[in-house]
């Protein structure tokens, strides 16, 4: 039996409610992450391997690496936009891992962030954190897949030509076959899923296209994935009471979250359940968009920067850049305009690339070398699993204990934080006081020294004024003396030699 030790914020078999979501960060601060985790896991569940989930964060310890090496045969690490300057510091704990496991590391899906003109300066500063990642995991495995041609051309411009373009492991939850796409025609009832991404805002108005497509579109959703929707849903805010609006949907006084027509969603499994209820997903995120299709939703990707572009180019995945749409973008023209023809025909051949990559890097497929995922299949949908999170609207949930035992450790931690500060503060009064008294004595000494100093001066001055008196008394009665005497030689006629 392999064991296979994979990075992800949880299992795809554990049931997980939203409190512990937001308290434990299951979704690394994105709920996308899960698809692709989940899609690996199910991807490498064989009847001769065994999965495990690491968690997100990266214990890099010598104890915990020790302890991966006597347990775990591989570890298998997929990743998304890791080369960005945000991820840094995570990129070099994980580093420091791999660098002390003596098993396999295989790590697919990895991609890196840039301008959607694949512009890859403002990764500069971090290339040399890149450079060890990169040397880490490939003295462990055969080669890196990533997730388009962008990142293949960055890692070959750092010296690494054991690459293989593999694109990201969620389009391929099912395998070689990939769902229908359903035909549909859109008008005034048909059901919208929208997805929209904070930092896509500089890029394009997002915010108006989704007020325009509610205005048409009644039956409307937005469905979120960040950690801070999550909250935002759970907790609420004051938003309404005070007053305060934003045009992008991060607040209860937004429109969408007023007509509770914002969703969280938990799980992918769900999550994809879901979006097949809908007639039409579009949006800046790319794994909100894999997700409705998955779903057999047509569904049309925003690009606004290099991870979202490389993946579309990839997959073929209909796609629109966020710059060339006005506000009053109408999403039926979007769908019209949309052609899947591409991404359904290259699923196979794509799929041969990742599952050669797999077998190149010593890991079987349940596709292959498996049932097809058909016991992972029955054993997920046995589950319990979340669906997606509402918007809060005040009644008793399920959650409210949660939210006042939170509350409660925030006070407390809040209390602790200012009593520790009140510590401090105190501490450093202390010692600025003894530091200020020190000052003092060393400012009176100095004082001191300062007025000896003045006196030895005046006194020197004294002497001097004595010493030139004296010398010009000197000067004055030496030519007293010697005057005549040189009046006399004066005096004398040239040329008299005479001693007469």
């Amino acid at each position: 039996m392999k064991r296979i030790l994979i990075r992800s914020g949880k299992g795809p078999f554990r049931v997980a409610g939203p409190t512990e979501f937001i308290h434990q960060d299951l979704i690394g601060t994105n709920t996308g992450n899960l698809l692709f985790s989940d899609s690996a896991h199910k991807m490498l569940t064989t009847p001769d391997t065994e999965v495990t989930s690491n968690g997100i964060r990266t214990d890099a310890s010598p104890e915990r690496a020790a302890e991966i090496n006597e347990q775990y045969d591989v570890f298998v690490v997929p990743l998304a936009n890791a080369f960005r300057p945000g991820f840094q510091a995570a990129l070099d704990r994980l580093t420091t891992l791999v660098e002390q496991l003596t098993i396999p590391v295989v790590v697919f899906g990895v991609g890196a962030q840039a301008t959607a003109d694949y512009d890859t300066e403002s990764l500069r500063p971090m290339a040399a954190s890149v450079r060890r990642f990169a040397s880490a995991v490939l003295d462990r495995s055969a080669s890196i897949g990533v997730r388009g041609e962008l990142t293949a051309g960055y890692l070959k411009s750092l010296g690494f030509h054991d690459v293989d373009i593999i694109g990201c492991p969620s389009m391929f939850l099912y395998g070689a076959t990939f769902p229908e796409i359903r035909a549909t025609e859109l008008s005034a009832d048909s059901r919208i899923a929208v997805n929209l991404s904070p930092d896509a805002i500089p890029v394009g108005d997002i915010s108006g296209m989704a007020r325009h497509a509610w205005e048409r579109y009644p039956h409307l959703t937005y469905y979120a994935q960040n950690t801070v929707d999550a909250e935002l849903l759970l907790w609420g805010d004051t938003s309404i009471e005070s007053g305060h609006e934003d045009p992008f949907p991060l607040q209860l006084s937004h429109t969408l979250l007023r007509e509770n027509k914002v969703r969280m969603p938990l799980d992918p499994a769900t999550w994809i359940d879901e979006l097949r209820g809908y007639d039409f997903a579009y949006g800046t995120r790319i794994h909100g968009n894999v997700a409705a299709l998955l779903a057999g939703t047509p569904s049309v990707v925003l690009t606004h920067d290099s991870r979202t572009l490389e993946l579309c180019r990839y997959f073929d995945i209909p796609h629109r850049p966020l710059t060339e749409l006005p506000a009053d973008t109408d999403p039926r023209d979007l769908y019209d305009d949309a052609d899947f023809s591409a991404m359904i025909k290259g699923h196979g051949e794509r799929f041969e690339r990742i599952t050669a990559f797999l077998d190149r890097n010593g890991l079987q497929n349940t596709y292959t070398h498996g049932d097809g995922g058909a016991a992972f299949d029955a054993r997920l949908s046995a589950l319990d699993l979340p669906p997606s999170m509402p918007v809060w609207d005040g009644s008793d949930d399920g959650q409210m204990r949660y939210r006042l035992s939170r509350l409660r450790e925030r006070i407390t931690t809040t209390d602790a934080k200012l009593q520790l500060q009140a510590q401090k503060r105190v501490r450093s009064t202390k010692e600025l006081r003894v530091r200020l008294r020190t000052a003092e004595k060393l400012a009176t000494a100095q004082a001191r020294q300062l007025d000896a100093m003045r006196a030895e001066l005046e006194a020197a001055r004294k002497q001097l004024a004595a010493v030139e008196r004296r010398v010009t008394g000197i000067e004055r009665r030496a030519l007293i003396r010697i005057g005549p005497a040189l009046r006399r030689r004066t005096r004398k006629p040239a040329g008299d030699d005479s001693t007469g």
